[in-house]
C-alpha cells in the first residue's frame, strides 16, 4: 500500500490543481499537489512539503479529511487529503506539467485519477 498525502490548498474560492508530467504513473491526469509519505513523516508535513516542492507554494496544514483507499490494477494507494491554508509563493511548474486555481464548481471538468473520485464528490458537496 502506497501512502500519499494531498495538499488541498485554497485561495479566493479556488483549489490548486496540477497536471502530472509525462512518463509517470497516470501521466496527464490532473490532481492536487501531493506525493508519497517519507518514513516517519505525517500526512500534514508531507502535504506542506509536496506543495512547496511541486509548485513553490507555501501552505500550512489545517486538518485532515477521511482517508481514501483505492486499488488500481498495478498498485494500491492510501490517500490522506489535507486541507491547507495558503501562505504564499508560486505557483510555478517545478515538478508538474502545469497548474491552475480551479473553482469548486469546475473541478469535474478536469480528468483526475480514479482514486480521487470520492474526494472530488465531497469537495463539490462542500461548495
Amino acid at each position: 500500500m502506497i501512502e500519499v498525502a494531498l495538499a488541498l490548498v485554497r485561495r479566493n474560492g479556488c483549489l490548486l490543481v496540477t497536471r502530472r508530467v509525462q512518463g509517470v504513473h497516470l501521466a496527464g491526469f490532473w490532481e492536487f499537489p501531493g506525493g508519497k509519505l517519507m518514513d516517519g513523516e505525517t500526512p500534514e508535513a508531507c502535504a506542506e512539503r509536496e506543495a512547496l516542492e511541486e509548485v513553490g507554494v507555501a501552505c500550512r496544514a489545517a486538518w485532515r479529511r477521511p482517508v481514501i483507499e483505492f486499488w488500481y490494477p498495478e498498485r494500491a494507494v492510501r490517500i490522506y487529503p489535507v486541507e491547507c491554508e495558503y501562505l504564499g509563493g508560486g505557483p510555478r511548474p517545478l515538478q508538474v506539467a502545469e497548474w491552475l486555481w480551479v473553482p469548486h464548481a469546475d473541478l469535474l471538468r478536469y480528468e483526475f485519477p480514479p482514486a480521487n473520485r470520492r474526494l472530488l464528490e465531497e469537495l463539490m458537496a462542500d461548495s
